[in-house]
């Protein structure tokens, strides 16, 4: 693999300790509408997301992105349980230029702060940098998100910049400023191992 060479991005399945993030499909509609439909969820999101036909839409929408290439979808799964707990994804995937987003993340409120999230994100990233060969992956979130904003700080992305008035929320009407983060292949290394560190620092040992 060298640099000229695009990234080819396939479905896979990516193994933690405490989640595991399989390829979204169809069939995990159900599961999803019944942890994801908290309102809290969704609040800094512009997506409607009441229904578990909102579910299926954005079920749909994700999968059709996958089928352009420009995402790649999972749900997240807890280890202990084999339960679906979340989703996120690869999104924004411009592989001739070696770099991605992930985003679109939520977890089910009963597994936030449990190191779920933390985990998922590590997963995402050594694939994108050690597996892909990526660049650069970006990350977004409202500039209101103060959590998003500070779970975003302490993977170790850099802020880039805020987009002002970048979206409009459809159902409150509200102009949206966006906050772009970023991690580049050059500061993986040490992003890694802290990751890892903290990770392993928080795991129960038996």
């Amino acid at each position: 693999m060298t640099l000229a060479d695009p990234m080819k991005i396939e479905p896979v399945t990516l193994r933690g300790s405490m989640v595991r993030l399989e390829p979204l499909t169809l069939d995990r509609t159900a599961a999803l509408a019944r942890v994801g439909l908290e309102p809290v969820l969704w609040r800094w999101v512009p997506t409607r997301m009441h229904t578990p036909e909102d579910m299926q839409a954005y079920v749909l929408t994700a999968l059709d992105e996958q089928r352009r290439g420009v995402s790649l979808p999972f749900v997240i799964i807890d280890q202990a349980s084999d339960q679906v707990i979340g989703s996120t994804r690869y999104a924004n995937i411009e592989t001739s230029h070696r770099r991605l987003e992930i985003g679109w993340t939520w977890l089910t409120s009963s597994h936030q702060r449990s190191g779920a999230n933390t985990e998922a994100k590590l997963l995402l990233l050594t694939h994108a940098f050690d597996v892909l060969g990526a660049n650069r992956v970006e990350f977004k979130t409202d500039s209101l998100n103060v959590q998003s904003r500070t779970a975003i700080l302490r993977l170790g992305a850099t802020v880039e910049g805020t987009f002002r008035n970048h979206m409009i929320i459809p159902e409150s009407g509200r102009v949206r400023h966006t906050v772009y983060f970023s991690i580049i292949d050059s500061e993986w290394p040490a992003i890694k191992a802290t990751l890892t560190a903290r990770l392993r620092a928080a795991t129960p040992r038996p």
